[in-house]
């Protein structure tokens, strides 16, 4: 079989994080509406009706252009891009064509190879959702369809990369750096079970050193980025199986079979000029002023990679810990607060980060703290940093840290004073340790007598015998060397 290059661009629909839509009144973040409640003569193309540009879409747009770091033109233009589908009231969607708000940009991904690479982005427009087709209400298939006009008019950035992608991994890796950026900046809530973030991919496959693009096949509507890996995955497999058979790839749409994990055709490609675009009559040219353009970088701030970069180099981070240190903004900023306080004590950042990676985002999620709300409700610095400083010390064990880091969270009170208070002060007693010890080798015999028999894991129940005893208490590497004394 020949071997062939995968050549993949991808087309990204964001939702704009605005409190209305696109050009109207209506609500935008009405996902849980009933049907068809959320809709105006606006949104829902009514004769007569006038559409006026959301001005916060514009600005989270030029902040999504910034952060990809794309050329922001001055002047753009509003165009209609007509087809017909039962879920768009006007037969046309109000988009950006020849004429976009952002040029073109790149952003780098993190190769596995530790390397980077630098994904080139053609273009960011904004644009207007369409409606909703619904061919089953629940587990209920319908012999009809129904629409839902709740998310005409929604407000959204599309955001098309060049086809420099390889591989599945390089657009999983793609995607994962996009959905941060989209999140770091305030732009898009990225829920994809809401229909937040939405992906198309393009693929084509060429002769390995071929440099003219294969045909093109586009996978339409993928609600993960695991199925936009794995149906890359399936269509490299079936376009390189048609080429080596001498067949050639019909350029048309496909979708993705989640349950038979293959893509099937939907339609023939369409091609620019089939949606006769023309500029939107009603709208006038939108203009980016310079003191327009400057508050949105300001507003954009240190973006991610940059974050990542200098935490590496101003706390001696592995890329590993700097990417959870910094893998949401409210969280760099906690975790740099943190960091700075280890420094001034002597800790260092290591103990930090192992704390916050670990007990600290395990407490997010169990207590549904958003990112907004880490500063409010998470525990303070002071004292994350002062129970690192703790098992940082062996003054305290592993397990125990957990009870203190959790008082200390819903208390508030220092991790020292609970220390003594809660008892959990680390005990390094060999004396008291080997007395735990004895009992526990005399609750386990049989333990004891497949360690000595040369069975090294059996020494595992004891321990854990043992430290149940002390409470957690027990320095556990003290515990384990004075087991095997007593057992050999």
């Amino acid at each position: 079989m020949p071997d062939f290059e995968p050549v993949i661009g991808l087309e990204i629909h964001a939702q704009l994080k605005t409190e209305t839509k696109m050009f109207c009144r209506c609500r935008a973040g009405a996902f849980d509406a009933p049907a068809n409640t959320n809709i105006c003569p606006v949104c829902t193309g009514q004769p007569g009706t006038l559409p006026a540009a959301n001005e916060r879409a514009v600005e989270l747009g030029i902040r999504t252009g910034l952060a990809l770091n794309c050329l922001i033109n001055e002047v753009s233009v509003f165009a209609r891009k007509n087809y017909f589908y039962p879920d768009l009231p006007k037969s046309y969607q109000i988009s950006q064509y020849d004429k976009p708000l952002c040029g073109p940009g790149f952003i780098e991904i993190d190769l596995k190879d530790g390397g980077a690479k630098r994904i080139r982005v053609t273009r960011a427009h904004l644009e207007e959702d369409a409606g909703k087709s619904l061919h089953a209400l629940g587990s209920e298939e319908l012999d009809h369809t129904l629409v839902d006009f709740n998310r005409c008019g929604i407000p959204l950035i599309e955001i098309v990369s060049e086809p420099d992608m390889n591989s599945p991994e390089e657009a999983y890796a793609y995607l994962t750096e996009l959905k941060q950026l989209l999140e770091w900046t305030g732009v898009c809530g990225c829920d994809m079970e809401k229909g937040e973030l939405r992906c198309d991919v393009n693929i084509s496959l060429r002769p390995r050193g071929e440099t003219k693009l294969g045909r093109k096949v586009e996978i339409k509507n993928l609600n993960s980025f695991k199925a936009a890996k794995d149906s890359i995955v399936y269509e490299i497999s079936r376009q390189a199986g048609a080429l080596a058979r001498g067949e050639t790839i019909a350029q048309d749409t496909r979708l993705w079979d989640e349950k038979a994990q293959r893509t099937e055709p939907m339609r023939s490609k369409e091609m620019a000029h089939d949606y006769r675009y023309f500029p939107e009559p009603d709208l006038p040219p939108l203009r980016v002023t310079a003191g327009r353009l400057e508050a949105a970088k300001k507003e954009a701030g240190e973006l991610p990679r940059a974050v990542r970069a200098r935490f590496q180099r101003d706390f001696a981070l592995s890329a590993y810990d700097a990417g959870v240190a910094a893998s949401g903004r409210e969280l760099a900023a906690y975790s740099e607060a943190c960091m700075r306080l280890a420094a001034d004590s002597g800790l260092g950042a290591k103990p930090v980060i192992n704390l916050i990676g670990g007990e600290f985002l395990a407490r997010l999620n169990e207590r549904k703290i958003a990112p907004p709300d880490i500063a409010a409700k998470a525990i303070s610095p002071a004292a994350l940093v002062k129970t690192a400083a703790l098992v940082s010390a062996g003054k305290i064990s592993a397990s125990a840290a957990k009870t203190l880091f959790t008082k200390a969270w819903d208390t508030g009170k220092d991790p020292e004073a609970l220390l003594n208070e809660l008892g959990l002060a680390q005990v390094s007693d060999s004396a008291q340790i080997e007395t735990w010890a004895k009992e526990a080798i005399a609750a386990h015999p049989k333990a004891a007598e497949d360690f000595r028999a040369g069975n090294e894991k059996a020494i595992g129940p004891i321990v854990g015998v043992l430290m149940k005893k002390s409470k957690g208490r027990a320095n556990p590497q003290l515990a384990g060397e004075i087991v095997k004394k007593l057992l050999l």
